[in-house]
């Protein structure tokens, strides 16, 4: 059930003290191989990123997105002294605002316009990734899925500005 938008609770959620910016970019061409890192990335509405291979039919999940503030947390849960953005899979990076204030909102980054959707659950994948207890590590800091509504491009440095 959606939230009375004239509800303290919903005013409390829209509040955001500052736009966050992107840190690091990433998409995967083919299944199973790693992510490549990119400086600068099209995003297409209703598909995807070029580049990556979910680009072409996106729905909920045209691309992903993790805050650079959870990475050492989850590189302490899984006992490890760092995690790359890479390994997580996850084609955005950014720094500076809690994502999961963004679901269900429309946010700005570069030219491009996303709605935030669902969390992004980690996959069995992390287990591999960062090793026994991986996926456990990840759960509740994987991030957040979105959907492309306006197509542009963006890159590492651009604010991530909610609308």
């Amino acid at each position: 059930m959606p939230l009375n938008p004239d509800s303290p609770l919903a005013k409390l959620m829209a509040t955001l003290p500052r736009a966050g910016a992107v840190a690091w970019i990433g998409v995967r061409p083919a299944r199973d191989v790693p992510m490549t890192p990119v400086e600068r990335v099209q995003a297409n509405a209703g598909a995807g990123l070029e580049g990556d291979r979910y680009k072409g039919g996106s729905g909920k999940r045209g691309l992903t997105l993790i805050q650079a503030e959870h990475l050492p947390v989850i590189a302490m849960l899984a006992g490890l002294d760092a995690v790359e953005a890479a390994t997580l899979r996850r084609n955005i990076v950014v720094s500076g605002i809690p994502l999961i204030a963004l679901k269900e909102r429309r946010f700005r980054i570069g030219d491009v316009v996303l709605e935030g959707t669902e969390p992004c659950d980690p996959c069995s994948r992390m287990e591999d990734a960062l090793g026994t207890g991986g996926y456990n590590a990840m759960r509740g800091h994987g991030g957040l899925c979105a959907r492309i509504i306006e197509g542009g491009s963006f890159a590492v440095g651009d604010a991530v500005v909610p609308l």
